[in-house]
Order: structure tokens, then sequence, then C-alpha cells
């Protein structure tokens, strides 16, 4: 089993997402990460979908996933052929805030975005190893909440939107 990468272009977005995860259901495949966003064409959006199963499983998934009705495109990579990050929000207690957390929010590039009286938010971007090697350091400085992203991936290979609705 790899991690695969599963890209959707599709036009109408109302209802697409229930109608592919039903898909995924249906063949009892856990979706690891989804994101959805607007394309860079108007009108155009793009769905990005993790998923760890075979190829012949993930090949069986883009094909019903085609059939869609308002699917304009499905493809799918591995893991070496998308440049990926997702992004990771840690929020911990102002009092927990010490020369030695300081190191560490150094050490793992990341970044404070938000500082309120009582909490800081932390920010990373990175690949999921990296987001929770950080998540489990910070457990131990009484992490209040944490929350990441989906993959936002793009294909290493020269693909554009418009070679699809020609």
């Amino acid at each position: 089993m790899k991690r695969y990468t599963i890209f959707v272009i599709t036009e109408n977005f109302i209802g697409i997402l229930n109608r592919i995860t039903i898909i995924f259901t249906r063949r009892g495949i856990n979706i690891d990460a989804l994101t959805a966003s607007e394309s860079r064409l108007s009108g155009i959006h793009r769905i990005t979908i993790e998923v760890t199963a075979n190829e012949d499983t993930v090949i069986q998934l883009v094909n019903q996933i085609e059939k869609i009705i308002d699917v304009i495109k499905a493809f799918y990579h591995e893991d070496e052929g998308v440049v990926y990050q997702e992004i990771a929000l840690y929020k911990i207690p102002v009092s927990r805030l010490d020369g030695g957390l300081e190191k560490i929010i150094r050490q793992h590039n990341a970044k404070i975005i938000a500082a309120e009286p009582e909490f800081v938010v932390l920010e990373l971007t990175g690949h999921k190893e990296q987001t929770q090697e950080l998540l489990e350091i910070l457990k131990g400085y009484g992490l209040l909440e944490f929350a990441r992203s989906g993959r936002v991936a793009v294909a290493k290979r020269m693909l554009t939107i418009e070679s699809f609705i020609k």
C-alpha cells in the first residue's frame, strides 16, 4: 500500500464532495485528507484527495470519479509525482512559553501567528510527519487545541486545467 494524491477537476461544486465520498465509502476506503478550492480558472474547482491504497484500487476510484457528470477530469500521482504541503495550527497556553519551547519552535521552523493574553497560536507548514512530530512534542506543553489541513498539492508533471476542458 502506498500513498497517492488524487486530483479532481470539476465545474459544478454543489454536492460533488458528497458524491465523491460515497465512492470511497462503498469501497470501504478511508480518505486520509481532502481539500477543495477554486482553481485559477473562474468556475472551475479542484479537489485534492490523499489516500493510502494499492494502485489498482486508485485506478478504479479515479475511473469511478470521472463518471460523475460534473467532473471534468480525475487523475492520480504517487507521492514522488507531486509537490505538497499541509498547514498545522497549535494553540498553547502563554504560561508554558519558556526558553525551551521557544527553541523547539525555532528548530521546527514554526512561527507564532497570534498572541492573546492566555494563549499563543503556532503555525507550521510541512509534510504530515513534520506537523505530527511537533504535535507530539507540544502535547507536553499543555497543548490546548490542534488543527491540520488536508494536503495541498500540485503535480510535478506539466498539466494544465485548460488541457482537460478542450
